[in-house]
């Protein structure tokens, strides 16, 4: 086949179906042939017009699982045949400030999938070889699409907690980064409290492995970690900076307060909830592929799953609306093997 299909979006919200030409790998880069791609709220930087130059046409998804069937010159240890994945950070470029010192998340020069390049809602991508991530071939692939993202973001900072086995960790917000986080806090060994609001989800946060369930609408949920010790760390998933303000207080000497959820209003602190203590507030940005693969046979290993609604390649702009919906249960995966 000489074409491929891919849909792309032009300023804000226009998706169109087209039909690209189907090109040689560039130098650097391979091409893959696209099995799923996960679609995450992130895409809506694409969609909704909200990048740099909305007037370009864009690809989104950055959550791609698939099979190089092109290698362009230059590139070493990958070949046709390979299963690899793509996330949102698109490759480093192994020149910069930061590169030079292993920091690759930071890199200067590095594409984001789907926004800055063009991404996974397409039967082909290109893709930086620096970007590629191996994947298991235990895990499918719309299994293993949202891991891509939604997975590491919550994997990560959770592996990097330095606490005794047992410690006391939470999760605020069970939704697609929260219902990751709850699984992972719990097979990583530590004692799970999940945090949300009403007490609705107070079942699924057990069955996910949570040990305790805090009801932040019934309870301050900052007292509720002071009852059980202390948190070392909360992993703050739910996009609402005005629900994260009051967990400082939950931590324990030392702890963490750990940001994966974007949202567009700010973290309000009293500032000796910081100094006593030596409380901190970080935020941590996905993870490098060589991350991304341990986050992937972690998740292999011990049956971390994501709760996933799968969606056709045809039917990729309802399915985007589904994310955007909030309805979702927990996140949304373009299957191309589905009809």
């Amino acid at each position: 086949m000489s074409t491929y299909r891919a849909y792309q979006v032009t300023g804000a919200h226009q998706f169109e179906l087209v039909e690209r030409e189907l090109l040689d790998a560039a130098a650097g880069q391979v091409r893959i042939r696209v099995q799923s791609c996960g679609i995450c709220h992130t895409d809506s930087i694409t969609a909704e017009g909200f990048r740099p130059d909305p007037d370009q046409p864009v690809v989104p998804g950055h959550e791609i699982v698939g099979v190089i069937e092109a290698v362009g010159a230059g590139v070493t240890g990958w070949q046709r045949g390979d299963r690899v994945g793509v996330g949102f950070l698109g490759g480093h470029c192994g020149e910069c400030t930061w590169c030079r010192r292993g920091d690759f998340v930071n890199c200067e020069n590095q594409p984001q999938t789907g926004i800055t390049t063009d991404g996974g809602y397409a039967e082909v991508v290109y893709a930086r070889a620096s970007g590629l991530i191996r994947v298991p071939d235990q895990l499918a692939a719309p299994d293993a699409a949202p891991l891509l993202c939604a997975g590491i973001t919550t994997f990560n900072p959770l592996r990097r907690v330095h606490a005794e086995p047992g410690a006391l960790v939470a999760i605020q917000g069970i939704g697609g980064l929260g219902h990751l986080g709850l699984q992972y806090a719990n097979k990583l060994g530590f004692q799970v409290a999940a945090i949300a609001r009403g007490p609705g989800k107070a079942e699924l946060a057990r069955q996910l492995g949570a040990h305790h369930y805090i009801d932040s609408a019934a309870a301050d949920p900052a007292e509720a970690l002071q009852e059980l010790g202390g948190a070392v760390a909360i992993v703050a998933t739910a996009a609402n900076g005005a629900s994260m303000s009051p967990l400082v207080r939950g931590l324990r000497p030392r702890g963490q307060l750990v940001v994966v959820g974007a949202a567009n209003d700010p973290i309000a602190v009293n500032t000796a909830d910081v100094i006593f203590g030596g409380r901190s507030i970080v935020g941590s940005l996905t993870g490098t592929p060589i991350e991304n693969e341990l986050g992937l046979q972690f998740s292999s290993d011990h049956g971390v799953s994501s709760m996933n609604e799968v969606f056709s390649f045809d039917d990729a702009p309802a399915a985007y609306e589904r994310m955007m919906s909030g309805d979702a249960r927990f996140r949304v995966v373009l299957d191309m093997g589905v009809a």
